[in-house]
């Protein structure tokens, strides 16, 4: 998956030539993210998504990173209601940071910031926080938001240097999830990873030690905790399922 660009439409490099004019009115409603299945999950995250989610693994290689799962469908995200509205305590961070983004095209070591400009919160009738003041300065409001997605940046290579770690124990196997749908058919859930746990008791002592001491571990036990989050979330939107088994909208994994 392109994992930075899932929920994202119209994105442009955010300059004061372009957006001096521009205001963001932040709305309470998540539509933007109702059609993504599953969305990367920092590890510093782990604790709070993981009394809501399941938290699995997707990706291969430097791409490989935590997702939580959102939907059983490939459009699919059972967090967001039929009013827009997230239906759980926590949203991810990569879902909070929305409209903004880090562009970059030398593999990381320059960043842009950008604006999905497709935004309904977007506007030039100084509606929300403006993003430039009268000077073509950053409002307050915008080095939040850099602020904000820096920190994101940090953690993010923090996360892929677990994942790294992980890969290297040869700690994976591929998720085949099966679960009924309210008619009774049964189906499978497949395209993440999941920690074996068998595997991860054939470590050495050493290895071990070192996953400890890096609080690896404990990330390795809350994502193996969360995956009773499935049956949870399953059983929750029972009733949404149903109707989308009915209207047969979208191809099931």
């Amino acid at each position: 998956m392109a994992t930075q660009l899932l929920i994202y439409g119209q994105v442009e490099a955010v300059n004061k030539k372009r957006h001096l004019d521009w205001s963001i009115k932040a709305e309470n409603n998540y539509d933007f993210a109702k059609k993504v299945n599953s969305v990367p999950l920092m590890a510093v995250e782990f604790p709070h998504a993981a009394e809501d989610y399941s938290i699995v693994f997707a990706g291969e290689g430097n791409e490989l990173l935590p997702v939580v799962v959102m939907g059983v469908k490939q459009d699919q995200n059972l967090y967001v209601n039929d009013q827009g509205q997230w239906v759980a305590k926590y949203v991810p961070a990569f879902v909070r940071r929305y409209p903004f983004v880090f562009a970059s095209g030398d593999e990381g070591k320059t960043l842009t910031l950008c604006l999905d400009e497709s935004y309904a919160g977007c506007n030039q009738e100084d509606r929300g926080e403006r993003l430039f003041d009268g000077d073509g300065e950053q409002t307050q409001y915008l080095q939040k938001v850099v602020d904000f997605l820096q920190d994101y940046q940090s953690h993010y290579q923090r996360t892929q240097a677990f994942c790294r770690k992980l890969a290297e124990l040869d700690l994976f196997e591929d998720m085949g999830a099966k679960f009924t749908l309210p008619g009774g058919e049964e189906r499978t859930l497949t395209g993440f990873k999941v920690v074996n746990k068998q595997k991860l008791k054939s470590i050495s002592q050493e290895d071990l030690l070192q996953l400890f001491a890096s609080d690896g571990l404990e990330l390795v036990y809350l994502h193996l905790h969360s995956m009773r989050n499935l049956n949870k979330m399953l059983q929750n939107v029972a009733p949404k399922l149903e109707a989308a088994e009915r209207d047969k909208d979208v191809e099931v994994h």
